[in-house]
């Protein structure tokens, strides 16, 4: 199943150009590896508006799957799983769940993040670490419910 995906950077240096975004483009290339094809990108600042903005855009732009990297951590800027909480319909905790505990074998650090899912309009947004690595680990945690979700999410329901 080809995936329309969007992708967005979430994170305060790289939106002003203090260092390079490594993230989106380790995200495109697992998200092109699982066949899926990358129509939107972004980066911005850790601001719960900004998060949301680029969420919608991208839904916008028919994104079925949204993936985030950055925001999920303990710092007080991190605000990507709040953002995305105020604009979802529902939440999908066993994406975190996976994530940490799978991320748990690999650092003892995981047990701070704050990893989610959450269903905004028809589409799934992932929410994965900011350090490239982790965000494409993460995402392999998941992978194998993610196509399942998207065609769910966009079924035309049937009037009784």
């Amino acid at each position: 199943m080809q995936i329309p995906v969007g992708i967005i950077t979430i994170s305060d240096r790289a939106s002003k150009g203090l260092y390079d975004d490594l993230g989106g483009p380790a995200l495109k290339k697992a998200a092109e590896g699982y066949g899926w094809k990358v129509v939107a990108e972004e980066l911005v600042a850790d601001e719960k508006r900004d998060i949301q903005r680029a969420i919608r855009e991208q839904i916008n732009q028919d994104c079925q799957l949204i993936l985030t990297t950055g925001g999920t951590g303990v710092a007080l800027r991190d605000v990507t799983p709040e953002a995305v909480r105020e604009i979802a319909a529902r939440e999908l905790p066993g994406f975190g769940e996976v994530m940490r505990l799978e991320s748990m074998k690999i650092t003892k650090n995981a047990i701070l993040s704050r990893n989610l899912a959450a269903v905004v309009d028809k589409a799934l947004v992932i929410c994965l670490p900011g350090k490239p690595a982790g965000a494409v680990e993460c995402l392999a945690f998941v992978v194998g419910a993610i196509p399942h979700c998207v065609e769910v999410l966009q079924e035309v329901p049937t009037s009784c």
